[in-house]
């Protein structure tokens, strides 16, 4: 298949508004690569240059070798799955996916029965085989999204560029979906760049995460990494929930500290720290752990949340959300508390 380079790639709109910022980032031979992100911060125009759909201002694409930057969209063999699916309304399901291949027909010299084979294969592939005939409007939402991701495959793209495929499906449609999706891009080894907010999403589909905020993206890596290893402030608080305190550094050992939040705490850092520095400091409620250490806290809340429960916890002045088994305590009682991991970050 392809590896996809983007070097120094920026994209800057009426001249003032920079919305990929020096952006370099590899996807790997048949990669999944998730970009993931808020609102604003440039995933999507990240994926319409790609796909030929933006000019960029400076930079480099390029395809294995190939650069690719000036070429249009119709000369770069990727195919695009939008949020909004897209669907022609008067088509049949065949239709629709057979259209990128019938506007192809002349340049592939592809016959009518060799689209009609490819149309079924991909059906089969993405599970919609016998729904050829239906209009989109007789398709529930995740067969729309399905007819949409086969229109993709069938023209058999060098990469596939995905954005936010799923965001217009409820909860449990998309959980569903988005193992579909990585089984389908695995199974055909196609080269993946999938857009999304959404950090269950992300890791549950992805190999790799690229976290992009402000035009720029934060830190690269594996699902794990990213998790337990933020390179940032924003990517500690953007994946997972958080608790954040200030605190100050007291005693630093390599890559770990000693910190005064109100109570000391031990933490992980990506910084060169000293003593005395002003940090800010995050904590996950999944590492707060109820019942042990020599923290005390108070409780002031407990909350069932269906999977876990929510506590509430004052500590030294501080307030703190846990995530676990329900604590040995009710309201106002006081428990001890050990918090297994943290990081800080410089402001």
């Amino acid at each position: 298949m392809t590896v996809v380079r983007l070097e120094k790639l920026r994209k800057i709109f009426d001249n003032r508004v920079v919305a990929v910022d020096d952006v370099d980032l590899v996807v790997n031979d048949g990669e999944i690569m998730a970009v993931l992100g808020p609102s604003g911060c440039g995933k999507t125009t990240l994926l319409r240059l790609v796909a030929g759909l933006e000019e960029p201002t400076s930079g480099r694409i390029l395809f294995d070798d190939r650069d690719v930057t000036r070429l249009p969209t119709q000369e770069r063999n990727t195919a695009v799955v939008p949020q909004t699916w897209a669907l022609w309304p008067h088509m049949t399901v065949f239709d629709n996916v057979a259209y990128g291949l019938r506007l192809k027909k002349k340049k592939t010299n592809l016959t009518e029965e060799e689209i009609r084979k490819r149309v079924r294969e991909v059906l089969e592939l993405v599970d919609l085989s016998g729904f050829e005939e239906r209009k989109p409007f007789q398709l529930s939402g995740g067969q729309q999204q399905r007819v949409a991701l086969a229109r993709a495959l069938v023209v058999q793209p060098e990469v596939l560029l995905l954005d936010e495929p799923l965001a217009n499906l409820d909860a449990k449609l998309r959980v569903e979906l988005r193992e579909e999706v990585r089984k389908i891009a695995k199974r055909l080894s196609m080269t993946t760049i999938y857009v999304t907010h959404d950090q269950e999403e992300a890791m549950a589909v992805a190999d790799r995460i690229a976290v992009m905020n402000a035009g720029k993206i934060q830190q690269v890596g594996r699902p794990e990494e990213i998790y337990y290893k933020p390179a940032n402030f924003f990517v500690a608080t953007f994946l997972g929930r958080s608790n954040v305190l200030k605190g100050r550094v007291v005693e630093t050992k390599g890559e770990a500290a000693t910190l005064d939040v109100g109570f000391l705490i031990a933490a992980q850092t990506p910084h060169r720290l000293a003593p005395g520095d002003e940090v800010e400091v995050v904590v996950r409620p999944e590492d707060i752990y109820i019942g042990g250490g020599n923290l005390k806290c108070a409780v002031e809340d407990i909350v069932f949340l269906g999977r876990y429960y929510q506590t509430t916890l004052r500590c030294s002045g501080k307030v703190l959300k846990a995530e676990g088994p329900r604590p040995p305590a009710q309201p106002g009682e006081e428990v001890a508390v050990e918090i297994a991991r943290a990081w800080a970050f410089k402001p």
